[in-house]
């Protein structure tokens, strides 16, 4: 194929900009890391004229030209249709300019170096500027959309078209970004200037000062990066246990989070070598982040919508020119290719770690192939297809749990499933709505347990949230009581007045409690969720309500997708799915069940989206605790990935598993086979051998002639706690940080000086 003169001088600047550490032959750091930036942006080393990357810059080119042809400006707006006051009509129209920018500056496109094109990207340019994107204009509407959006595609239309925009567009779009993203934004690290939305306001602000030639404003967002990398003890940014918190009090992982990295990533990129670079000790943190606060909550190429606030809500955006379904594994592809565009700063033995971690992710998942994914432009796939053919293995999810305390969350995988858990408390909102979108997620934090048996990635994707009874939600006690939209207020409003909620894991099981009051309702509970390597026990007592209407514990409720016909099949005690798994009565309200057909549109929860309807089966199973019960309880197990026989026979063994206590002062279970006690503990009390002199959350693990207790303090008051454990010791082989042995003779008696973080503590010990 041959390359057109514009082409060849394209591959060449891209491919002359300085790697990190070096500068442009004649000594111009402005110009050298503008090309470095084209260089990241549109992407280097790969074939324009091999796949995928001909079909997708064949379908820019023609996105370009369409965008083109209908461009017509007028007071209002730069596309018939796209005005720009509702919410976000400025940021659509730089984003069709930036496409347009694109494929004239990529090979490839049918659009490549086309002065026509070129013209008609300026013309719209300078219509924005002179109608609404200028310093004369104060912004209103969604504040999004004139600090972060509209600048951040302006300023990678000027990096991309800088020789033919000359010298006053120049200074009119960095005028724009001054206006818009002024310096008090980025020296108070307080507001809307925080976490990921602080990355996105200095990626704009360094690219501002690359094009502007003003190193101080390089400088700057430089320096206003630092109050992003330490770990945080409350509100927005990473904390220590790897909860990555956003808008204060919600759990942001997946999109806030993938912004974070994705910008972080850039701009580490974009400044390494030079005399910008960020070199704050602290960035450790970010590096640190990837496989201790992202990786465990990507699931097969996918992110676990208990992370990804209300864009779980969003689908098909109207208006989206790719037609992209925006799901959980949208999101996952994202971050994805965050993680590969981070991996270029990182050091050797981190970055074969990590690109391990993406091959393992792009070969799991098989809903929507990573290296195919309609999202990602020639630069991501470029990228990541690098990645996949380099010689290394892809690393497997490793088994294990993971506690989440700072943003109530846990994450379980076991040799046949993976687990999600999402808990609300006065420090994390019950769902989070805004802009229109996720109205009605009211319940998504009353302990929604979201799995996904082994190979089954598209229980959440495939229309789950706009066609789902949102009363209804798997795992969750609920009142029926009927909400309005967004009730409880928006932006993470909601929030319980409760502390308790959290637990304690030994990396491989787990106890977790959720102290429970619902949204817009008097229904109070105490649920304990106990992870095994086969399941997961689910207890709840307490379960109290005075709102007049039944309340309700989801077991589950399983998409079975367009007309599905899985058999579903019951037993005296139990119940079993096909191609899902089965579940186990042991206490509580007869089960009952329900298969029905539920058709919902994208639009019915967010307003952004469009107007497609489609129709899901569903089987739900639910246990109905009546009318303002006053101490109702429940008590069962879900065996995701269980055959019917081997659902059968665990119904059929008491001995396999015993509940201990289910009340409002303690909930606890007893595995033998595993060696197993796990304790929740409401208050001061005993259960079995443990004694406990204040709320706690325990396990403790038998193995042969030694065990090894975990606790650890939900409450979070910090106040030092007791506890026993009624049992003969040898010896106490090894006591943790915040432990202190004070007899172990007769019995273990420990005391626990917790902390505020619910972090687990240890105590091992030989048994006699």
């Amino acid at each position: 194929m041959g390359l057109t003169r514009r082409a060849l001088l394209l591959a060449a600047a891209l491919a002359a900009a300085p790697a990190p550490g070096a500068r442009a032959a004649d000594g111009d750091p402005y110009d050298a890391l503008r090309r470095r930036w084209l260089g990241i942006a549109l992407g280097t080393g790969y074939d324009p004229g091999a796949e995928p990357y001909a079909s997708r810059l064949a379908e820019l080119g023609g996105r370009a030209r369409d965008f083109r042809a209908t461009m017509a400006p007028a007071p209002d707006s730069l596309w018939p249709g796209h005005p720009f006051d509702p919410p976000s009509g400025i940021t659509f129209s730089y984003g069709r300019l930036w496409t347009m920018a694109q494929a004239n500056a990529q090979e490839g496109t049918g659009s490549t170096g086309d002065p026509g094109l070129l013209a008609d990207v300026l013309r719209g340019l300078d219509h924005l500027s002179a109608t609404v994107y200028h310093p004369g204009t104060t912004p209103y509407g969604n504040w999004w959309e004139w600090r972060i959006g509209s600048p951040r595609l302006l300023m990678d239309i000027t990096a991309a078209l800088y020789e033919g925009l000359g010298p006053d567009r120049i200074a009119a779009a960095c005028a724009a970004v001054d206006h818009f993203v002024p310096d008090a934004m980025l020296t108070d690290y307080s507001g809307t200037s925080t976490g990921a939305n602080r990355v996105d306001l200095c990626r704009s602000v360094a690219l501002r000062g690359v094009l502007g030639r003003d190193g101080g404003r390089i400088s700057l967002a430089r320096d206003a990066l630092s109050p992003v990398f330490p770990y945080v003890t409350g509100g927005d940014g990473l904390y220590a246990d790897g909860s990555f918190v956003q808008h204060t009090s919600v759990a942001y992982t997946g999109t806030y989070g993938q912004v974070l990295l994705d910008g972080l990533g850039r701009l580490f990129a974009l400044l390494a070598g030079s005399e910008w670079e960020v070199t704050d000790p602290a960035r450790r943190h970010v590096l640190d982040s990837v496989e201790h606060a992202f990786a465990p909550l990507l699931h097969d190429g996918l992110v676990m919508d208990c992370v990804n606030g209300r864009a779980l809500s969003r689908g098909r955006l109207r208006g989206d020119d790719l037609g992209i379904m925006r799901s959980d594994h949208y999101h996952g592809h994202a971050l994805i290719a965050a993680v590969a565009l981070l991996a270029g700063g990182a050091g050797e033995a981190e970055r074969e770690r990590w690109h391990g971690l993406v091959r393992g992710w792009i070969q799991r998942d098989t809903v929507t192939p990573v290296l195919t994914s309609p999202q990602f432009g020639v630069a991501d796939l470029a990228r990541l297809h690098a990645i996949a053919r380099a010689p290394g293995p892809a690393t497997p999810e490793p088994p294990g749990h993971r506690l989440f305390p700072a943003m109530d969350r846990a994450v379980h995988r076991a040799p046949r499933f993976t687990a999600a858990l999402a808990m609300a408390s006065d420090r994390i909102a019950h769902y989070e709505c805004g802009n229109g979108e996720n109205p009605r997620g009211w319940h998504t934090g009353s302990g929604m347990l979201s799995w996904w048996p082994r190979g089954g990635g598209d229980q959440y994707t495939d229309w789950y949230w706009p066609t789902v009874d949102w009363y209804r939600l798997p795992g969750t006690t609920v009142s029926t009581r009927r909400l309005a939209d967004r009730a409880g207020g928006e932006w993470g409003a909601p929030r319980p007045d409760v502390r308790w909620v959290g637990g304690t894991t030994d990396g491989t099981h787990a106890a977790v409690g959720q102290h429970l009051k619902g949204l817009g309702s008097t229904l109070e509970a105490r649920n304990s969720w106990f992870f095994l390597p086969d399941g997961v026990v689910c207890l709840g007592a307490g379960i109290g309500c005075a709102d007049g209407v039944p309340v309700e514990t989801i077991v589950d409720n399983r998409n079975l997708g367009e007309n599905g016909t899985q058999s579903f099949v019951r037993g005296r005690n139990w119940a079993h799915l096909e191609g899902h798994g089965g579940w186990v009565l042991l206490d509580g309200p007869d089960l009952r069940t329900l298969r029905e057909d539920r058709t919902g549109a994208w639009s019915d929860i967010n307003t952004t989206s469009d107007d497609e309807r489609r129709t899901r089966r569903w089987q739900t199973l639910w246990l109905d605790h009546g009318t303002d019960p006053a101490r109702a309880r429940h008590a069962y197990v879900v065996l995701p990935g269980a055959s019917r026989a081997e659902t059968a026979a665990r119904a059929a063994d008491p001995r396999r598993l015993s509940v201990l206590a289910n009340d409002t002062a303690r909930q606890a279970v007893a595995v033998p086979r595993l060696g197993l006690t796990a304790a929740t503990f409401w208050r001061a009390g005993t259960v079995g051998e443990l004694t406990v002199s204040a709320g706690a959350s325990v396990l403790v693990v038998r193995r042969g002639r030694t065990a090894t207790l975990h606790v650890s303090e939900p409450p979070r008051t910090g106040v030092p706690l007791e506890l026993v454990w009624d049992r003969p010791v040898r010896a106490v082989v090894r006591a943790g940080d915040g432990v202190e042995v004070l007899s172990a003779d007769g019995r273990l008696r420990l005391r626990v000086t917790p902390g505020m973080a619910c972090s687990t503590h240890e105590c091992e010990v030989a048994l006699r």
